[in-house]
């Protein structure tokens, strides 16, 4: 099934959705939509949303788009602007306010009329009536969370950073299983981290660094209800530590999406 995944990556898809969206700004709508799609642009990994121009309150001024993008996947820390398929750029004015390059009309005859929006350009985005971050939830990306008994070792470059035999398992679409340890099995020194990313499925994450390695761990004070299983817990980046799970050490991920990881977060 992940191959079939990674084989339509390049496709431009899209899937109709139930939610009502609505993008503020200076506290009035700049859109309010019940006929809004998921769309994922060839190569992006997350979808986003597009929705009728028609419900669109704000201004749709047109601009020049950036250059497609040639990179192997788009990840979500590549900008909205850059795309991947052919179509017109916008950008959203309502009032004095302007939200460059913030909307994208994809030349394709399914999604004619739509217009591709950044969700994160507006200064609050809701889903019905409540207020979402970061990209739109995929409806076929799941995240599963289990207790467990398994002996989980972590180490990097010989030094270890925390053992446990009471970890908290993720299992998450399209990523290896991360292992969520109780914060007192981390063994070595961690120092806390000015980094902070947002997940739509888990909440804002923290980061951790070690002597040998900055930003290796993160944990969520306070995740989204979906993911209360490991609130406060303390996982690490497969891609960049050794961990050794009931005595079988697996090796660093090198599929494509924990290389872009890799990329993304900078992690060595």
């Amino acid at each position: 099934m992940r191959d079939l995944w990674m084989d339509h990556l390049g496709v431009l898809r899209h899937e109709p959705t139930g939610k009502r969206v609505r993008g503020m700004l200076d506290g009035k709508p700049a859109l309010d939509s019940a006929r809004a799609v998921l769309v994922w642009e060839p190569r992006r990994i997350v979808p986003g949303y597009a929705v009728p121009a028609a419900d669109v309150a704000a201004d749709l001024v047109p601009v020049d788009a950036a250059p497609e993008s040639d990179q192997p996947i788009l990840h979500p820390g590549i900008p909205f602007a850059v795309h991947s398929t052919p179509g017109q750029a916008y950008s959203v004015r309502l009032g004095e306010r302007v939200l460059d390059r913030a909307a994208f009309a994809p030349t394709d005859a399914d999604l004619a009329g739509y217009v591709f929006v950044d969700s994160t350009a507006f200064d609050e985005w809701l889903e019905e009536d409540e207020a979402v971050r970061s990209h739109a939830r995929d409806p076929f990306h799941r995240v599963d969370i289990r207790a467990s008994s398994r002996h989980v070792r972590v180490e990097r470059d010989g030094v270890l950073l925390a053992e446990s035999t009471r970890p908290v398992l993720l299992f998450e679409t399209n990523l290896p299983p991360r292992y969520y340890l109780p914060r007192e099995d981390v063994r070595a020194d961690a120092q806390p981290s000015t980094n902070h990313t947002y997940c739509p499925y888990k909440g804002e994450a923290s980061y951790l660094s070690f002597a040998v390695g900055r930003d290796l761990a993160w944990y969520y004070p306070d995740p989204l209800p979906d993911a209360v299983g490991i609130k406060g817990l303390v996982s690490f980046y497969n891609e960049v530590v050794d961990i050794t799970v009931d005595g079988v050490t697996g090796g660093r991920p090198q599929d494509a999406i924990s290389k872009t990881l890799r990329d993304e977060f900078d992690l060595r």
